[in-house]
């Protein structure tokens, strides 16, 4: 392995580690993402959750003990953390998941969760959200409901732009109860089919129209520009031969 991998690969499952330990200790800050750059004065570490101000804590003092952590735990150097809202926490598939997860665990009814998060998320311009929780649901036997709206890819490369998916746990008496939520961002698919209103397909037929109009008289012109052409070829070739039968006599 070169070294430019095995640098690559080390911070991927840095990133990776990170990520985790988040996750896991600021569940009820409703997690998002995390992202690290390195710069030259260190590293600088953007964490991305629902409520910022559970990660940083009164007067600052859990962000300092995060940057410890990150210095002792992670081998960071100079770590420089920064907390804000992700850009779309309704669209956010790992903020639903864990807001989902913490409302089962306070006693509100899956399917009432359900429901009211696929209505926000639809409401915010998502073209689909499927959501399936599993787990001892209503009895000792565990089972699986699934509620979907929208169109959900769930293949292609289409997943990579517009799919978020993430996965929360939610730990009841009962046992563990898992929440999955994948989402379609707003965007364009590459299957989208738009069908134009008359106005714009009456405009389309008139400029085709122009368009074949246009090239029938093109056409016409050539034709008129190779006929005269070919009568002066003919008078050419007429005097010529005129010239030479005189010439003979």
């Amino acid at each position: 392995m070169t070294k430019v991998k095995k640098f690559f690969l080390g911070q991927a499952l840095l990133k990776a580690k990170i990520d985790e330990y988040l996750a896991q200790n600021f569940y009820e800050a409703g997690y998002a993402d995390v992202h690290l750059v390195r710069t030259g004065l260190g590293t600088r570490a953007h964490i991305y959750v629902e409520r910022p101000a559970l990660v940083i804590g009164r007067g600052g003092s859990t962000i300092r003990e995060l940057q410890r952590i990150m210095s002792k735990v992670f081998n960071l150097e100079n770590p420089q953390i920064t907390v804000s809202q992700p850009e779309a926490p309704e669209l956010n598939a790992r903020v639903q998941a864990f807001r989902m997860a913490r409302l089962i665990e306070r006693g509100f009814h899956f399917r009432r969760v359900a429901f009211a998060m696929i209505r926000r998320v639809m409401a915010n311009g998502a073209l689909g959200v499927e959501v399936t929780i599993s787990g001892k649901l209503v009895a000792e036997r565990a089972r699986f409901e699934k509620y979907k709206e929208g169109k959900v890819y769930k293949a292609g490369h289409v997943t990579e732009e517009l799919v978020d998916k993430a996965v929360a746990y939610a730990r009841l008496p009962m046992g563990v109860i898992g929440v999955e939520v994948v989402i379609t961002k707003p965007g364009t698919p590459p299957d989208y089919v738009a069908v134009k209103e008359p106005s714009q397909v009456e405009e389309i037929v008139a400029r085709i129209r122009e368009e074949v109009k246009s090239k029938r008289m093109e056409t016409a012109r050539l034709e008129e520009l190779e006929a005269v052409l070919e009568e002066e070829e003919e008078l050419v070739l007429e005097e010529e031969e005129e010239s030479e039968i005189a010439s003979k006599a």
